[in-house]
């Protein structure tokens, strides 16, 4: 009964010691748990944070892609303006001297 009670004695230990063991590594991983979901949260701010950031980026684009589309239209209505000028000017000018030319032959200037 003594053989059977140290046989027991040495179960008892061999069991004690794997509950200690499986104690430690659920601890460990206890730990690596809270480390990874303190990371999730940083990466989830960091996120939020360049969520926002990138939200005022496309905001501040678009107006800027607004505000040049609104020159382009200004830019082409003005050439489109200073064109006619330039053709106004021109025609003015060939009349000018198509009238300067027949004074000259004028016999009234003779």
């Amino acid at each position: 009964m003594t053989q059977q009670g140290a046989v027991l004695q040495g179960y008892n230990n061999e069991l004690v010691k794997c509950i200690e063991d499986l104690c430690m590594q659920r601890e460990e991983l206890s730990k690596q748990i809270q480390q990874a979901e303190e990371e999730r949260n940083k990466l989830q701010h960091e996120i939020q944070v360049l969520s926002e950031q990138l939200e005022h980026v496309c905001e501040n684009l678009a107006q800027k892609v607004a505000s040049r589309n609104e020159l382009d239209k200004i830019l082409a209505e003005t050439e489109a303006a200073y064109m006619k000028i330039l053709d106004s000017s021109r025609t003015l000018l060939n009349v000018l001297k198509k009238e300067v030319g027949s004074l000259r032959h004028s016999p009234d200037l003779k």
